[in-house]
């Protein structure tokens, strides 16, 4: 490759966001604020909670004298912008999550290996590099003759350690160089971790594409639905779609993943162990379950592409979005065909109706607080009041309609005759809650009595001391439904 085409390489990965993360103007700090809290015990951390943290982490770094005047949620929409960060709503969640992109991981990677460089190579690396380069020699070897003289040198070493072993020849690793290894696998697994969050962008890149070639397809439904059906074959035997499959099949598989378990049990009860850090033995010992999530999060995400697309199909939406990708098509090919008789500055007689609305993310609201509008001042101490039984009986009789009062009434009157009226029960006793006496009567009527037709007139005094008349329905209280009214 020449000097130019590198350089146009190098240039097109400057545009890329790992790159713009490093050569970021305060990226010291947006990686510390990345590192501490992403890569804890929360690899997704909910949008209110992440920015409550962010806010609390500026504070800090403010009482330092560091220039930082823009908001947490201001720094998060940036990040997100950048893809240094990505945002997810998971199904049933109550609100947006966020966590680091593949890019934000690989960088964060980087510089942990900048600040601990690797002093020389390691003897469990050069290991790894030979068991490789034999395994692969042997398992690519055409010849019968070959393979089945490997197999059985290897059968002879096991069975020559077996019978060390039975002799009571246990030669365990030493703990510097079982320290190592552990170490190794921490950093790999790590890689392996943010290779899965790798696949899931790709799928959703695959995605966009897919909706790209459904609005440029012009058939029919039929048409549109093989080149779904096509696109969902293309997500499953694209590079990573392979990859995740493969992938899962290991972690799904409940043998392997219990001897994955038991090992990491052992090995973290090995003496040794207590020479690695805490985040490392934290990392080892979380290491199926943080696999087995971040695989289980690929497979919403391939799950909920194939729900989303059969629902762009089924739904028509695809028509909608095609017609406004034509009417741009359109547009640019208008202007494009204008550009050498129009100038740039040429006023037009054409008024744009422009919305004002902002359209912000629910993640950016921020919540009313009662407390940055209380009123100012004190209550002042006075001497308690002398309670009047009377007046606060008088106050209660007057809130609330008295209904057993009313209840014992129409029994009493029922005593006497075997049906009685509204406009009669006034006539014995006089409203003594005014028109709350009228509205009781009637709530009793409807649920106690017998309705007929026609209305009845019926007065009484109010509490102000005016004379009032209204007319009600015409509603009998019966003896025979008289024990509906007992207490």
């Amino acid at each position: 490759m020449d000097l130019l085409a590198t350089t146009i390489e190098l240039r097109q990965l400057r545009e890329q966001p790992q790159w713009r993360l490093l050569a970021a103007d305060k990226a010291p700090l947006v990686l510390a604020l990345l590192k501490l809290r992403f890569e804890g015990g929360e690899r997704r951390v909910a949008a209110s909670l992440l920015h409550e943290r962010i806010g609390q982490d500026l504070q800090a770094l403010r009482a330092t004298g560091e220039d930082l005047p823009r908001t947490p949620q201001a720094y998060v929409a940036d990040w997100l912008a950048e893809r240094w960060i990505a945002r997810r709503l998971p199904a049933g969640a109550a609100e947006e999550e966020y966590e680091l992109t593949a890019d934000g991981a690989a960088v964060l990677r980087f510089v942990a290996g900048l600040v601990n460089p690797r002093t020389a190579a390691t003897e469990s690396r050069l290991s790894v590099v030979i068991d490789r380069v034999n395994r692969l020699a042997t398992e690519t070897d055409p010849d019968p003759g070959q393979r089945v003289a490997a197999l059985e040198a290897e059968r002879a070493r096991l069975d020559a350690e077996i019978a060390s072993v039975q002799r009571g020849e246990v030669h365990a690793l030493e703990d510097a160089r079982a320290l190592e290894r552990a170490r190794e696998i921490v950093q790999l697994s790590d890689e392996l971790s943010a290779d899965f969050r790798r696949v899931a962008e790709e799928f959703e890149s695959l995605n966009r594409s897919l909706r790209e070639r459904l609005l440029d397809t012009t058939g029919g439904r039929s048409e549109v639905l093989e080149a779904l059906f096509a696109g969902v074959d293309l997500l499953a035997a694209s590079p990573a779609g392979r990859t995740f499959a493969a992938l899962w099949r290991l972690l799904s598989d409940p043998v392997q993943k219990a001897v994955l378990e038991d090992s990491l049990a052992a090995l973290l009860g090995r003496p040794f162990a207590q020479s690695l850090t805490l985040d490392e033995r934290r990392f080892l010992k979380r290491l199926t379950a943080t696999l087995v999530d971040e695989a289980g999060n690929v497979q919403q995400v391939l799950q909920g592409l194939a729900r989303s697309l059969r629902h762009f199909v089924e739904s028509r939406e695809y028509l909608e979005q095609r017609r406004l990708a034509q009417v741009l098509r359109e547009a640019q090919t208008a202007a494009l065909q204008a550009k050498d008789t129009v100038r740039p500055a040429t006023p037009l007689a054409v008024t744009l109706q422009l919305t004002s609305s902002a359209i912000r993310s629910v993640g950016q609201w921020q919540l009313y607080d009662p407390a940055t509008r209380a009123t100012a001042g004190s209550m002042e101490p006075t001497d308690a009041p002398t309670i009047d039984v009377a007046a606060l009986a008088e106050l209660l009789r007057r809130a609330e309609i008295d209904l057993r009062s009313l209840r014992r009434l129409i029994r009493e009157a029922l005593g006497e005759r075997a049906q009685v009226s509204i406009g009669e029960l006034l006539a014995r006793e006089p409203a003594r809650q005014g028109l709350g006496t009228i509205v009781g009567y009637v709530s009793l009527g409807c649920r106690h009595g017998e309705r007929t037709t026609g209305t009845e007139t019926v007065e009484w005094t109010g509490l102000d001391g005016e004379q009032r008349r209204a007319r009600i329905p015409r509603l009998w209280f019966t003896r025979e439904r008289a024990d509906e009214l007992r207490d």
